[in-house]
Order: C-alpha cells, then sequence, then structure tokens
C-alpha cells in the first residue's frame, strides 16, 4: 500500500503507508547542512529519500548566506524542523566541526523518539528499502544489545553511471542509532561510537547511495577546495590540497564499475539536468600488488578481507 509525499517543487513520488503496529516505535531523522546552494549538495534529495521512514526530521541549519534555509524550507512535509547553528572556524583540522555538528543535530531530536536515523546532505536513500528498514528498526527496538542498524554502500562517482567497486569506499556504515546521549559521532561524522567503543549493530537491510563525488568538474573542485577548509584549514592557502588546480581531475580513482541499477526516484530530476560528461574507461585498474589480489579475491569470493569496520556485527 502506499501514498504519495510531496516534495520539492511540487514533485509528488509513492512512499510506503505503514500498518499501525508500527506506529508504536519512533524514528527521528536528522542531518547537518551548510551552503548547500554554493556547493550543490543534494541535501532536499537526502532529506525527501528518508522522510517516509522517520516521524519527524531534524535539519541543522549552519550560518551561511548562500540560500540554504530557503531550499531546506521548499521541502513540504510536516515532519521537517529547522534548527540552527554557527559552526566553530577554528575547528579547520580532521573534519572535527563535522563531528561537532553532527552531535549538536542529535541532541534537538525528540526525547521520546526510540531510534536516530541521520543522513548526510549528499546521501540517498532509496524507496525500494523503506519498509525493510523500518522493519528492522521494530525488530530490533526491545533488544537493548542493538545500538545501531548498519547500511549498505553504493559511492557513485564522476557521473551517475559509475560507482567505486575498490576497498577504497567503505561498503557498511551506521546510519541508524539508538536515542542514546552516550553516543556520539566519531572523528569527521562518518560513524559513531557510544561511550568511545564501537556500536553493536545489526543490518538495516537497506541501502545508502552516496552522491558526494557527482557534480561537473569545476563544481566538484570548489566543492573540494571548500571541503579541505575542515581537514587542512591551518595550512597557508598555497599549501592547501588542489590549490593551483583549475579543473577538477576524476582520474584519480584506483577501481570503478559501470552502475546498472535504477537511481532513487528523488534524484530523477538532479538526473535529468546532469550537463556534463566525463568519459571513464573502467577496464583500467590502478592497483598496487597488494591491493590487487585483495581485489581478485574480493571479486572471486565477495568477502573482503583485512577491511576497517567502524561497527561490531551482533
Amino acid at each position: 500500500m502506499a501514498g504519495l509525499l510531496s516534495g520539492n517543487a511540487g514533485h509528488a513520488f509513492l512512499y510506503p503507508v505503514f500498518p499501525p503496529d508500527f506506529c508504536a516505535m519512533k524514528i527521528a531523522g536528522f542531518t547537518i547542512v551548510r551552503n548547500a546552494v554554493l556547493n550543490d549538495y543534494p541535501v532536499v534529495e537526502a532529506i525527501e529519500s528518508i522522510l517516509p521512514v522517520v516521524d519527524e526530521m531534524v535539519v541543522s541549519i549552519g550560518d551561511g548566506d548562500d540560500g540554504t534555509e530557503e531550499l531546506i524550507r521548499s521541502i513540504n512535509s510536516s515532519k521537517l524542523r529547522i534548527v540552527h547553528s554557527v559552526w566553530d572556524p577554528t575547528l579547520r583540522k580532521g573534519g572535527e566541526v563535522l563531528a561537532i555538528e553532527t552531535n549538536k543535530a542529535f541532541q534537538q531530536i525528540s526525547p521520546d523518539a526510540d531510534w536516530a536515523f541521520y543522513i548526510q546532505a549528499d546521501e540517498v536513500v532509496p524507496e525500494q528499502y523503506h519498509t525493510a528498514i523500518r522493519a528492522a528498526a521494530e525488530r530490533h527496538v526491545a533488544d537493548k544489545r542493538v545500538e545501531g542498524l548498519l547500511f549498505k554502500y553504493l559511492h557513485f562517482y564522476g557521473t551517475f553511471d559509475y560507482v567505486g567497486d575498490s576497498r577504497r569506499w567503505y561498503g557498511h556504515e551506521v546510519r541508524i542509532i539508538r536515542n542514546d546521549p552516550t553516543i556520539t559521532s566519531y572523528k569527521d561524522a562518518q560513524g559513531f561510537r557510544r561511550n568511545g567503543e564501537k556500536l553493536r549493530v545489526k543490518p538495516a537491510d537497506g541501502f545508502v547511495y552516496h552522491y558526494g563525488w557527482v557534480k561537473n568538474p569545476q563544481q566538484m573542485l570548489q566543492k573540494m577546495k571548500h571541503i579541505n577548509q575542515f581537514w587542512h584549514g591551518d595550512k597557508p592557502a598555497e599549501e592547501q590540497p588542489l590549490a593551483t588546480a583549475q579543473v577538477f581531475n576524476f582520474d584519480d580513482f584506483d577501481s570503478l564499475e559501470k552502475f546498472t541499477g535504477t537511481h532513487p526516484s528523488v534524484m530523477q530530476r538532479r538526473i535529468a539536468r546532469l550537463n556534463w560528461q566525463v568519459d571513464i574507461d573502467v577496464t583500467q585498474k590502478r592497483f598496487s600488488l597488494k591491493n590487487k589480489v585483495l581485489y581478485w579475491i574480493e571479486k572471486t569470493t565477495g568477502k573482503r578481507l583485512f577491511e576497517f569496520k567502524n561497527y561490531q556485527l551482533l
């Protein structure tokens, strides 16, 4: 059974209507965003992609003057709740400010929420996983050993036609966590920890599609220079990564493959506006001998050996 959700600019798409027994459990969504217009983040699509799963959606907007708040307010949903934050300009190393802002947003969700669904401004959850994700949250809500739910990832690169298929791209990450104040964002907000320890998790039975590397070459360069300030802001401008670059070079990959699936419905407007082309030869593989062997093992067996895991799978 499905209903209609009105999205940005009047766009409507189908979403599942969950049965009454789901209502006893509450999921609060949350995200952070700053300069979304300047950096062309698909944050509207990110938010719309989890609205059918969550009962409220907290959006923490950082200080800026590029029209980000107007963009967020264009989302037509009563679940939306906007809060404001001032980012600390002195935190310019290791992406620390992103974790701090994520924690501030997490603290804004309603206290009666059982789970918190974190989505980054360049991540989108395909609609075909909504029912399974909500069911996983319901299934584990009473088991307090389960501190989070783990998602599988696809990372797009260059255009909407290519995905990373090497160990350079993380294959899983935690995006639903308990509404527990002892859980905090880790390092540059990639994942979470509870009292400094990795979260104990179960599968969410869903994917996150990461579109952070899909932009035209000029826009990608602008975004990277902006983002680099949060990792290397302690260095002089001339020593910043990409300081002298005129355009972003999409040749910096070790392995990609063609995407043969279907993009989420909320992404269709953005895909239709694609106005650049990056031709990538996916037969090119740029591996060290060690990574070449590990890549072969993964493709042959489906197992990624010696992978760093930002979680403990129960």
